[in-house]
């Protein structure tokens, strides 16, 4: 290599090293980057508390629709099976204006015959069917186990598909499926029974 080229190597160096300096000391656009790195953060947090609102919310309205259905049959002193498929109605009413697709309801007539025992007097679900046997034995809450009294339990159960874990136009499966439910028991509020003689 002669002194021309040794030269040009020489002034190169500094040259490069004068960018990487200035380069270094070049604050423009690490905004945009910065911001480009927390945005899909700050994006998860706010889905993550619109799925728990939303969920904390059906929830709600899960224990609001289960409690005023039990609510409504403790009053009677008689019942027939198209008052008892009613009360899906009612439930579904409540659960407004979530969209419910899949969802069961079980409500069942239980005389109370033991501390913490009863047996099954009639029981209705959501489809018309007999989801407990006449006769079943059941438990019961102990402080609403007075004997030969009567207790209605009501028992709902909503799916609630989790929007994060679920892509558009994709079918959830069971690890992105929450399973909201609730089951109460109200004691007859006057009477000594609810009966069913229509029930089966």
């Amino acid at each position: 290599m002669d002194g021309a080229d040794r030269s040009q190597g020489r002034s190169i160096t500094p040259c490069l090293l004068s960018r990487l300096r200035r380069l270094a000391r070049d604050r423009r656009g690490t905004s945009g980057i910065e911001f480009a790195l927390i945005a899909p953060i700050l994006l998860m947090i706010y889905l993550g508390a619109f799925e728990l609102s939303v969920g904390f919310n059906m929830s709600q309205k899960v224990s609001q629709a289960t409690g005023t259905v039990a609510d409504i049959l403790s009053q009677k002193t008689e019942v027939t099976p198209s008052e008892l498929d009613g009360m899906k109605n009612v439930a579904l009413s409540i659960m407004a204006p979530f969209p419910v697709g899949k969802y069961a309801l079980k409500v069942s007539g239980i005389r109370v015959t033991a501390p913490g025992v009863g047996t099954v007097a009639w029981s209705r679900d959501e489809k018309g069917g007999t989801p407990y046997a006449v006769n079943a034995i059941v438990a019961v809450p102990t402080d609403l186990t007075v004997l030969n009294t009567f207790v209605v339990r009501a028992e709902f159960s909503v799916p609630y598909e989790l929007v994060l874990l679920t892509p558009p136009g994709v079918k959830a499966n069971s690890v992105q499926i929450l399973n909201l439910s609730e089951s109460y028991y109200y004691r007859q509020r006057v009477g000594l029974g609810i009966s069913c003689s229509l029930c089966r």
